[in-house]
């Protein structure tokens, strides 16, 4: 029947038009037999990662210090003050512990590098198809997807570096997963383990917190809030009665001064600037000014309220959301779980002090994602991901790199936001939306 269908198409439109048509519907996922792009794509990704692991040489930076911080673990430290490597003190909170343990002791003490570049290929594999399967629940056409693959400086993050970035960010993708399936508690659990991998998860924090509120009301979020707590206090368990002190100050580090020399950010400012507490400030300044527009015009569009009436009900210690509750939570599509937390990530980025190499790997994967949402033209998407791909490539970083760099991540995150500007307005007819509601009183 398929054939047939498709061999009427041809026959009704000239060659040259009918080809056109197919190559555009395959482009936006529509086409029958787009569905085998993705894993055609995951399939030849697998054999360009293990040509890499064979033929490329292996970078030592942090692993080395990750064997020798776990060393100590081993041996019985728990005060996390004294454990230390080559590149310096443990500044992670416990699930990387945990997690480098196990390698630890896979990798024969963290010798056997190959195997270790295996086991990083499959996790890096699993990310991709975990980030794929994201992409396909919120309908992102396929032209985007080999973006995903095409990436020199992620796949040497993951197989030639073997950074515990790979780790953390493979848990918010999971997360991710699971919010769009609306199995929150599952998300929470992950989005808790890996930011107990890497503090850099906090970025996207404002997101997550925004998608339970509206998920699950005030009290489920508070809950979901409360079990993220429990599980990092979990993790830590071992370390605190030593010294809980010294285990939040070094896992969660927010006092921690950057290196210019390893910036790839804000290099073109020059290091005084870079250094001063007035750039530290203003960084924080847009930071937040940044995800308070995006929260009021864009995030809470959903629940179709005013900001004046959440604090109103607020202060009366009433459910912000009312008997809107489960109308607003059906309004949570996969799409808008997933531009979110991806759009408050890319704002964290922006802002940021400093951003070393590995941190491309929060970037890398949402990218394509957020310039499609942005609603420029796909050459214009591509010229943009090129853009970005090569001044992450650039080492060291030279003024002009992290130049491109941050204006890459500026235009992604306004593209968010004007793309996204008439998401929701058909709520206005929405029989159960607030301001319908309102009229109808009238």
């Amino acid at each position: 029947m398929l054939i047939l269908t498709m061999a009427q198409e041809k026959k009704s439109l000239p060659l040259h038009l009918s080809i056109y048509q197919q190559a555009k519907q395959f482009a936006l996922g529509t086409h029958p037999l787009s569905q085998y792009g993705p894993p055609l794509l995951l399939l030849g990704d697998a054999v360009l990662t293990s040509l890499i692991i064979a033929n490329t040489s292996y970078t030592e930076i942090d692993w080395k210090a990750y064997m020798e911080q776990l060393q100590q673990y081993v041996d019985g430290e728990r005060d996390y003050t004294l454990i230390k490597g080559g590149t310096g003190p443990l500044v992670y909170p416990a699930a990387h512990v945990y997690i480098y343990w196990v390698l630890y002791h896979i990798t024969d003490k963290g010798k056997n590098i190959l195997l270790a570049q295996r086991i990083f290929g499959v996790l890096y594999l699993a990310i991709l198809a975990m980030v794929m399967a994201c992409y396909k629940r919120a309908k992102a056409p396929f032209y985007i997807f080999p973006m995903l693959i095409l990436s020199k400086r992620l796949h040497s993050i993951f197989v030639l570096r073997l950074f515990n970035d790979c780790f953390a960010v493979f848990f918010l993708w999971v997360a991710i997963y699971m919010f769009q399936r609306r199995l929150w508690t599952l998300g929470s659990l992950a989005y808790s383990w890996g930011l107990g991998t890497k503090m850099t998860l906090l970025l996207a924090l404002p997101a997550v917190g925004v998608t339970l509120f509206l998920g699950r009301g005030v009290r489920g979020a508070l809950k979901h809030a409360w079990l993220m707590g429990q599980v990092q206090i979990i993790i830590a368990f071992p370390f605190l009665p030593i010294n809980t002190l010294g285990y939040l100050g070094r896992a969660f580090e927010f006092s921690r001064q950057f290196m210019f020399k390893w910036t790839v950010n804000w290099r073109f400012v020059g290091e005084e600037t870079f250094l001063s507490r007035e750039f530290s400030m203003a960084l924080l300044a847009g930071h937040v000014s940044t995800l308070l527009l995006f929260i009021t015009t864009r995030w809470l569009k959903p629940a179709d309220k005013s900001i004046m009436r959440f604090i109103s009900n607020a202060l009366k210690f009433q459910e912000p959301l009312g008997k809107l509750q489960n109308a607003v939570a059906s309004r949570l599509s996969a799409n808008y779980i997933l531009t979110t937390i991806l759009t408050a990530n890319a704002v964290g980025m922006l802002f940021a002090r400093s951003l070393h190499y590995q941190f491309y790997v929060y970037i890398a994967l949402a990218t394509p994602f957020l310039l499609w949402r942005s609603g420029m033209h796909p050459v214009l998407q591509y010229i943009l991901w090129a853009a970005q791909e090569w001044a992450w490539n650039v080492y060291p970083s030279s003024d002009s790199s992290s130049m491109v760099a941050v204006g890459i991540l500026f235009a992604t995150v306004i593209g968010v936001w004007w793309g996204t500007r008439k998401d929701f307005d058909n709520l206005k007819g929405d029989p159960k939306s607030e301001a319908t509601a309102n009229k109808k009183r009238i």
